[in-house]
């Protein structure tokens, strides 16, 4: 059990990731993407929008990868949670803490994450804003950052590389200026 509960190295992650693009192809001739499923299941829960009028049933096997993604999620982020603090390079955790947030509190830390901070009026626009743009996004560039970055680059398609390049640019933007200046109005 202990590989399970500690972090796997970049070479052993990256190619198990990968090969879930052709084994997805090989098996049943699906496309891997997460963005899709939120319209599944307004499909399944019986919407009456025309963009929701589709055979839903056959990408069904969708909601169920989205339902193992949270269920994973939670067994390892609970019950085998990794009691260690989480390794940050020092001169990040010091920007970090220039900037007040601890480095202390896991991979959310909780100047950001807490109640307090989440119902606050600056943290909840910030939630609602954020997840508009990830909506929008995924919607006007026709798919999420793991139907691009991994489906679309494996199929070399140039949109999913314009994409890609897109989300690691808006990234960057994000924790080098949005994020500080945010952090400004807490």
């Amino acid at each position: 059990m202990e590989w399970l509960t500690q972090p796997w190295p970049w070479y052993i992650a990256g190619p198990l990731i990968g090969l879930t693009v052709p084994l997805l192809l090989l098996i049943g001739n699906r496309r891997f993407g997460i963005s899709s499923s939120l319209r599944h299941l307004c499909a399944a829960l019986g919407s009456q929008r025309p963009f929701f009028q589709y055979n839903w049933r056959a990408e069904s096997w969708n909601l169920a990868f989205v339902l193992g993604i949270a269920l994973g999620g939670f067994v390892a982020g609970v019950l085998w949670a990794n009691p260690h603090p989480v390794a940050l390079n020092p001169q990040t955790a010091l920007a970090l803490a220039q900037m007040g947030v601890s480095a202390d509190s896991g991979f959310l830390p909780k100047e950001l994450f807490s109640w307090q901070a989440v119902l606050s009026l600056p943290g909840a626009l910030f939630l609602l804003l954020g997840g508009f743009l990830i909506g929008f996004g995924a919607r006007w560039a026709a798919g999420c950052t793991s139907g691009h970055s991994i489906t679309g680059l494996a199929a070399l398609q140039l949109p999913s590389l314009l994409a890609t390049l897109g989300f690691f640019v808006g990234g960057l933007i994000s924790a080098h200026l949005l994020l500080p200046w945010l952090l400004l109005w807490r």
